[in-house]
């Protein structure tokens, strides 16, 4: 009999949740072979491992946490500060065109704001983040604005540069053009990626690019993930993505 393939309703990718039990089951088959080589609570142990690991490999389906962005033309722009931008002048431009990548694709019926356009427009402006909030939407001629203030943004361990240990770390607020408030944020949320997720990597392990990449690619993610519906990890500090690879 063929197991029917559960869709994801937003992706519509096959959910692997069968998949994964039958590979379970199969390994229970295989560790009953060898039951009377084993103790009982050698056995317990076992099977209680499988199953956590089984656990750890959940993914859940998560709804946005500010749905407002549909129908409405979106601006992302992003502020850091200048001694990050110092080191990583490429900064702002890579999360402004990533974010608006993200909430382009994945969010319905959004229009998003040239992010090319945005950025051009901070150069000729120099005192732009120095402006009442609600005087963006109607400069930039939106209907929303989403603020990135990024705060903390490293790859390192203070006062280790031999290791890797990436932090992104940011605000993000929402302004409303036709706002109750529009000089308050309409909402506001605190994303914080790492990576890499193991430690102690040091630079035997990986170089300074690889790094970087990852880190921004999580924090995109992270952030474009408050707009729009998701699936993630029901466990991130013990999802392991490479067993989910291997299980498709």
């Amino acid at each position: 009999m063929r197991i029917p393939v559960l869709r994801n309703p937003v992706t519509r990718a096959p959910v692997m949740r069968a998949r994964r039990s039958a590979h379970l089951l199969l390994a229970l088959v295989g560790l009953v072979a060898i039951v009377p080589t084993l103790g009982g609570c050698q056995v317990a142990y076992l099977i209680g491992g499988m199953m956590q690991n089984e656990e750890y490999q959940k993914q859940i389906q998560v709804l946005p946490k500010y749905d407002g962005l549909s129908g409405n033309t979106v601006a992302v722009i992003v502020d850091a500060d200048l001694s990050v931008l110092y080191e990583h002048p490429q900064l702002i431009e890579a999360v402004t065109s990533g974010v608006s990548l993200r909430i382009g694709r994945d969010v319905p019926e959004v229009r998003i704001a040239n992010p090319g356009q945005i950025i051009a427009w901070q150069w000729r402006t120099p005192q732009w983040n120095a402006m009442p909030y609600g005087e963006l939407p109607a400069t930039l001629n939106v209907d929303r604005v989403i603020y990135i203030d990024i705060y903390e943004y490293r790859l390192n361990p203070p006062g280790n540069r031999w290791l890797w240990e990436g932090v992104c770390a940011a605000n993000v607020g929402i302004i409303e053009r036709e706002g109750f408030d529009p000089d308050m944020f309409a909402d506001s949320f605190n994303v914080v990626s790492e990576f890499p997720s193991v430690k102690n990597v040091d630079r035997s392990g990986a170089n300074e690019q690889q790094i970087q990449t990852g880190l921004l690619a999580q924090f995109i993610k992270q952030t474009a993930w408050l707009f729009h519906e998701h699936i993630e990890p029901k466990y991130p500090d013990k999802f392991r993505p490479e067993m989910q690879v291997s299980n498709q």
